[in-house]
């Protein structure tokens, strides 16, 4: 301790020559502001003088080392014993050991674009059938009752128009993205795109432009040959039957794509959707066409041209278009 002592004390009259000799000159409980200013008192920086001189530091009996950057220089002069060393060159590529994983496969559930979507055309069907819910209501109850066309007292409001175009619309992504599960399931897995998504799309692009055909040969067909009363109401009959089948639909893609639900059961749902969505369909062509002539075979020709034959000929161009869209091996 008394040799600590000493030199704490030899320090104090002596001029420093480290920073550790400074700290050591101050008090214990010098804040580090303090021991800063004490060092930068103490040492000031000087301007930095580099040697002119020519590098002569070589093994004995050899000339000075050549500048690599130079372009005649001999290739002995570049190569070493590293020089296929790949670690060596940063800027080389590094070769990686090891088998390369698989990537996760592409997934519904976990495209954030859709789900976001999902999510969206939820939180609007819940407050659009919360708002009106007693104009669904009254559509509903007036539904299977013969139709009046000189008083037809159901009138939309804009917001409820814009629900059910709205909800006609979700039911063409929700027949897209089942169409895009069923043709990865039992079709092929693999497309000529580089994103699955870009499927979805074209998918509902086509059920889409199906609905807007289908919906343009209904007005010209009913304009040639019925009343605009009649017409007016096979409109809002038509646009109810849309939406009904879009809420129908909506719950069971839900299950099917969040839950692994079966996708066969799926499908068998879908098809009873489809039948009653139809069966529906040809009672009211039936009841505000032909129920006031007695013309049933007439409606039954009319429903199959108007809504059989478009929906085969749906199924058949999908398939053709899967079939041209699918990477063959």
């Amino acid at each position: 301790m008394a040799l600590h002592a000493a030199e704490i004390e030899a320090e104090e009259h002596h001029e420093p020559r480290s920073p550790y000799q400074v700290l050591r000159m101050l008090p214990r409980d010098a804040t580090p502001a303090q021991q800063d200013s004490a060092i930068q008192a103490w040492f000031k920086p000087k301007k930095i003088r580099y040697s002119q001189r020519p590098d002569t530091l070589h093994i004995p009996g050899h000339g000075p080392a050549r500048n690599l950057m130079e372009v005649d220089i001999p290739q002995y002069y570049r190569k070493n014993f590293f020089s296929n060393d790949t670690v060596f060159y940063t800027e080389q590529d590094n070769a990686r050991f090891g088998i390369a994983g698989d990537p996760v496969p592409y997934s519904v559930r976990g495209d954030n674009l859709i789900t976001a979507m999902l999510l969206f055309c939820f939180i609007i069907i819940v407050v659009s059938i919360a708002r009106s819910h007693r104009f669904l209501l009254q559509q509903l109850k007036n539904f299977f009752y013969t139709p009046n066309l000189n008083n037809n007292n159901i009138s939309e409001t804009s917001s409820e128009l814009r629900f059910q175009l709205f909800v006609a619309l979700l039911s063409c992504l929700l027949m897209a993205i089942t169409a895009y599960q069923y043709t990865t399931h039992y079709v092929s897995g693999t497309f000529i795109f580089d994103s699955e998504s870009q499927l979805i799309a074209i998918f509902f692009g086509v059920f889409l432009g199906y609905m807007l055909l289908k919906t343009c040969i209904y007005e010209l067909a009913n304009f040639a040959f019925f009343d605009p009363s009649q017409n007016r109401l096979w409109q809002k009959t038509e646009l109810l039957i849309i939406a009904a089948e879009g809420v129908l639909l909506f719950p069971i893609v839900l299950l099917m794509v969040y839950y692994d639900f079966s996708l066969q059961t799926s499908l068998y749902y879908l098809g009873f959707i489809l039948f009653l969505t139809k069966t529906l369909t040809f009672y009211k062509c039936w009841s505000i066409f032909f129920k006031q002539n007695d013309g049933f075979l007439q409606s039954f020709l009319y429903f199959c041209t108007l809504e059989i034959v478009p929906v085969l000929s749906l199924a058949g161009g999908l398939l053709v278009l899967i079939d041209l869209l699918k990477l063959i091996f």
